[in-house]
Parts: structure tokens; sequence; C-alpha cells
């Protein structure tokens, strides 16, 4: 599964072109326990500091030599620290060796692992046409996504993230598939699946469980199937919201009560993420976010990412740092790249975070903007 993360986009996105966002690089972040807030200085204007990272899949085979040339080229350019989607001591230490921070990138709410869809099929979430993602996934077979509501999931949850932040190299959790299902899939890729979703499909909007209708009902009073139209009822798109954000924040006091950072990927914008994926993020007790804000998916160009980084720090009102997620394929070439880095940190992102294969170019890069920028 855990190979697959971008098999769903980089099979569909080949003839895009993908921007990210960030938010205004924001002041100098500190934190009682490392945490990143904004500084509050007295004496003139406050120091610009960055804080960069990137996505990556450790490679078992890598020698230590190769590590620490990895590592060390990522803490030379600007990175300060990298989301490891799979366990390595090896690697996380010879990450923290360069100074820089080291987090644990975990799927949260899709979860195809064998042993829970044959011991808990019920744990899964079901569609407006009656179709659960344990056996019925949507769009690509890995897409398998637990239901929220349910307090199994939730202790599940909390539990696969205890066992990761005892390890004592292990900084912080990233969260990544910490929504529902793709109810609107962005543009791009409607033809890969002979789709046109200018209106919600049935088989996408998810999640319409007995439990969740249930919970539902004791939240508003109301009966889900007494609503005509569900899917343009404002009161379950927020019960919706409601049960990420809970997760969110139960599995960000694990984080916090063990002293570790929590920081997550999500849909480029507020807005695109509470009507493609039921996810409203301003309102999470994090330590900063990620937005993919990949414009090739959405037919944009590079210039969208400072309208996207603009827009979440203007929701999140200084809560927590926005970090632009960038993913790599979608830019033409260097000079591309950096005027989409600049544009993030040009409207208030406090970094960026790289998705894809990271050359050498691309650290130049970002090193370069990332001076320029620091040294306005």
């Amino acid at each position: 599964m855990k190979d697959n993360r971008r098999d769903f986009l980089k099979k569909t996105l080949l003839a895009s072109a993908g921007v990210a966002t960030a938010p205004l690089a924001m002041a100098a972040y500190t934190h009682p326990s490392g945490q990143e807030k904004q500084e509050d200085l007295t004496k003139g204007a406050a120091k610009k500091v960055l804080r960069n990272w990137v996505w990556i899949n450790p490679d078992p085979k890598k020698t230590s030599e190769e590590m620490q040339t990895t590592y060390s080229a990522y803490a030379k350019a600007g990175i300060t620290g990298v989301f490891f989607e799979n366990d390595s001591e090896a690697h996380f230490r010879a990450a923290k060796k360069q100074g820089l921070e080291t987090h644990r990138w975990m799927w949260t709410m899709n979860r195809g692992e064998k042993e829970l869809l044959k011991e808990h099929p019920d744990w899964y979430a079901v569609s407006r046409s009656g179709k659960s993602c344990a056996d019925h996934p949507p769009y690509v077979d890995y897409y398998r996504w637990l239901c929220p509501s349910k307090e199994t999931t939730l202790s599940y949850l909390q539990q696969q993230v205890s066992q990761i932040l005892a390890f004592d190299y292990v900084d912080g959790i990233h969260l990544d598939y910490v929504r529902y299902c793709d109810v609107i899939l962005p543009v791009n890729l409607w033809s890969n699946y002979d789709l046109i979703q200018t209106k919600e499909l049935p088989d996408y909007d998810f999640c319409y469980c007995d439990h969740c209708q249930q919970r539902f009902q004791q939240w508003s009073g109301e009966t889900l199937k007494d609503i005509t139209y569900p899917d343009a009822s404002l009161s379950w798109r927020q019960f919706r919201y409601n049960q990420i954000t809970n997760i969110v924040n139960h599995l960000a006091e694990i984080a916090h009560g063990a002293g570790k950072k929590i920081t997550a990927a999500v849909f480029p914008t507020p807005e695109v993420a509470r009507r493609n994926v039921r996810q409203d993020w301003t309102y999470w007790n994090m330590d900063g976010v990620c937005p993919m804000i990949y414009h090739g998916f959405y037919k944009e160009n590079t210039r969208w990412i400072g309208d996207a980084v603009a827009e979440g720090v203007h929701f999140l009102h200084g809560k927590m740092p926005l970090y632009a997620g960038l993913y790599l394929p979608d830019f033409k070439n260097s000079g591309d790249l950096k005027e989409g880095i600049r544009y993030a940190l040009e409207n208030g992102a406090g970094g960026i975070s790289f998705f894809g294969s990271v050359k050498d170019g691309d650290l130049a890069c970002l090193e370069e903007v990332s001076r320029q920028f620091l040294s306005k």
C-alpha cells in the first residue's frame, strides 16, 4: 500500500503540469515543545525564518555514505525536516545527524491492510449508493476508507500514532489521507475515469453507514433519510467535517502529550478541501499543514500557487504555519519551479515541501529563492 501512495496521481497526471501552494512566510516560529509559533518581537522587525520539507520513502538499499550525502545536501539547501513514508531507523538517524527533523508520514483514513479488511469490514465507509469501501473501493483498488465516526476507527488510529511516536528517533507524526474519499476529483482527473463530476455522484459520496446516520440524528435532530437532497445539506456536510476534525484533534493530543509534533498533508485550499473531500483543516490543532497545491491537477498555472497560499493563510489567522506542497513533476523547468517557490513565499508560506524525485537542481532553486526572499 505505502509504495502506491501517489500511484493514483502518477498514473493519471502524466499529461498535466502541477503546482503546490504555500502561505506567507511566517515570521520566526518557536514553541514551548519545539512547535512553531509566530515570534512576538518587541525590537524592530521579526527575523524571517523558513522551514522546508521533503516527502520521501526511505530507500533501504542506500549506504551510510549515500544517506549522509543526501541529507547533508538537503540541509545545505535549506530543507529543515523530512516526512518519511516508512520506518527506517538508519535513515531517520542519518537525517537527524545533519540537523533535520524526522517525522513519520502515516496513511490515516485510507487503510487497506489485509488484516483490517478481513477482520473488520464493518469499520469501512459506505457510499450514498450503499457500497462499502471494504469490497467496492472507489476509483482505485487501494482506496479503502475507514468510517471516521466510529469509535473503533479512532481507537485504532490512536494506537498506531502512539506506537510510531514511541521511537526516540521520530520527532513527529505527519498525517496523510486524513479526510473522506474524493467526492469530487481534481478536474484534470475526470477523463481518466470517464467521469464528469459537476455534481456529487452517489458512488463517491461518503459515509452513509448506519452508525453515521444515527450519530447525525443525535447531533442534528434530523433523520438523514428524510433529507431529500443530502448532498446539498449544510448540516450533513458540517457533521462530516466534524468527524475528521475529531479524529485529528485526538491524535494531536497524543502527539503533544508525547512532546512531539503533528502535521498533515491537506488539500490545497480550505474551500477545495471542504468541497472535494470534507476536510476542514483550519480547525485542526496542529503544528503545521502542508497543502498539496498541485496546480496541474486543477488545470491552473503557476500563479495559482500564490492565490491558494493566500487563501489558506487568511483562514488560518496565524493559528499555525502553512508549508506549500509542491509536486515537482508538474514544473516545466527550473525557472518555473523558482517562480512557484517565490509565489508561495511572497504570499505567506512558512516554507515549502517537495514531493517527487528531488534533484540537485531542485535544491538549488530552493536555496536561491529562499536566499533572495530572506534578504529582502
